[in-house]
């Protein structure tokens, strides 16, 4: 079996440097450049299992490669690597598509334990259920599995791998509550190092696309306190 292709996106090169030895002695095979052109040339050329991607690079910033990347690839993983604690800059990286964030400095076993999750879940991903139909509703909305595409009346919408996940979980299990300790284990897997926060922040970007009104949410409803519920495939049919 091949071992995983993670291409590493840094400017600082004692940092490029060190994660790429830290991956490198993990077994992963590693290509590692040093700003948002070489990252955007580089993903052109090549296929990779992960993207490990900074967010502050001069010229081509982080979101912008993760932007383009994601317009080319919806499936391929994302975690940003950022300096800043600001909420802002996680939520801006995951509403342009990133899979995962981590906060500079960061440990190496938190690292090797988010890359490890969100491989996990792309391999998931990649092996499920052929037998599920190819297109299906979730809420008013219609999901398209093969091409992560989504549309609600006449808008059309892009998914990530992520979102797709998500989709598919929930749609599962129509009317149940899911806590959030249950989602991000069945959807990031058993030895996610994560907090909630993420789960919820992919939440609210995925209401963006799949809601008819977002700010009131009738197809991904919050069970306060607990977690979240998939109303089926009627909610939003009399609106």
């Amino acid at each position: 079996m091949s071992t995983p292709h993670i291409l590493v996106v840094e400017d600082d090169l004692h940092i490029r440097t060190g994660l790429q030895d830290i991956l490198e002695s993990e077994h992963y095979t590693v290509t590692a450049v040093g700003n948002g052109r070489e990252a955007l040339a580089t993903h052109h050329a090549d296929a990779f299992a992960l993207i490990l991607l900074d967010i502050m690079m001069p010229e081509v910033s982080g979101y912008d490669v993760c932007r383009e990347i994601r317009r080319r690839d919806p499936q391929v993983p994302i975690i940003m690597l950022t300096a800043k604690g600001q909420e802002l800059d996680k939520v801006i990286g995951l509403e342009l598509g990133a899979d995962d964030y981590i906060t500079k400095p960061f440990g190496v076993r938190e690292l090797l334990a988010r890359i490890g999750a969100v491989l996990r879940r792309s391999q998931r991903s990649a092996g499920a259920d052929d037998t599920l139909p190819d297109h299906f509703a979730f809420g008013p909305a219609t999901i398209f599995r093969r091409t992560y595409r989504g549309q609600l009346g006449e808008r059309q919408f892009a998914l990530t791998a992520i979102e797709m996940e998500l989709v598919e979980t929930l749609h599962a299990h129509p009317g149940e509550v899911l806590t959030r300790d249950e989602l991000m284990r069945l959807v990031w897997g058993q030895q996610y190092f994560g907090t909630t926060r993420t789960l919820d922040q992919h939440v609210a970007q995925l209401r963006k696309k799949i809601e008819p009104n977002p700010q009131r949410p009738i197809v991904i409803t919050t069970a306060h306190g607990i977690g979240y519920r998939y109303e089926g495939e009627g909610a939003g049919a009399a609106e």
